[in-house]
């Protein structure tokens, strides 16, 4: 619960809803995006779920799985949708839009390997049909403007937020959270140098939204490293 004072302090902002994929996605980008963005004006609140691969999900649902996700918190903080300023959502593409003979199957493996050229797997069957899962849920969000009358857009790291932040594949959860709490040391008070790395790196696609997202469509671009999110803030300043 807010106390008194945070709730007459929330009352002047608007929400700006983030979803990312897991816990440590909100580890390393949290701070960030919190201070990012103006802290007079908004409030940034970050919510985990990999909802475009969920075997739940459809295109026929997912959009009403990322409005139920805004409304439970909506509902929990007693905000109608005009208290949120956008629904900002990140997504790892996890190469799924790859041909299906880059998919290779592996009997000896114990877990999906995943390589820019690549992904090893020892069920072949599972991951195509997870890549045509979560490709259709991402295709389907893309013709969102707006979920539940709030402005919605969607981002990419790829093939996830550890190769686009840190360089690497294939973390364990440890490792995974580990870069991520680095990643947001270096960067928590040198946003210009976050700005300059999302932004100017040679994996940043800084193009149009809807050119970013049929680049990351096209051969093997979904498992290379390449993220979008870089549009989505002012152009960093020399």
């Amino acid at each position: 619960m807010h106390s008194e004072r945070q709730v007459r302090l929330l009352s002047r902002k608007k929400v700006l809803f983030v979803i990312v994929e897991g816990p440590s996605d909100e580890t390393a980008l949290g701070v960030l995006l919190n201070r990012l963005f103006d802290q007079n004006a908004v409030y940034v609140h970050i919510w985990h779920g990999d909802v475009t691969s969920d075997i739940k999900s459809t295109p026929s649902n997912i959009v009403s799985k990322v409005g139920n996700a805004v409304k439970s918190y909506a509902k929990s903080q007693h905000y109608g949708k005009k208290d949120f300023s956008e629904i900002l959502h990140i997504t790892d593409t996890d190469g799924v839009f790859i041909p299906e003979h880059y998919v290779i199957e592996d009997p000896a493996l114990t877990d999906h390997l995943y390589s820019e050229t690549s992904i090893q797997t020892p069920c072949r069957s599972h991951i195509l049909q997870r890549n045509q899962l979560k490709a259709d849920n991402i295709n389907r969000l893309l013709s969102c403007k707006e979920i539940w009358s709030i402005p919605y857009s969607l981002f990419y790291m790829s093939s996830n937020l550890d190769h686009v932040l840190y360089g690497r594949l294939n973390c364990t959860d440890e490792e995974k959270e580990d870069n991520a709490y680095q990643f947001a040391q270096k960067y928590k008070d040198d946003l210009n140098g976050f700005l300059n790395y999302i932004e100017r790196s040679d994996f940043s696609v800084m193009t149009g939204y809807r050119e970013s997202w049929e680049f990351i469509q096209e051969g093997l671009h979904s498992l290379e490293r390449h993220t979008n999110l870089g549009i989505k803030f002012p152009p960093v300043s020399d």
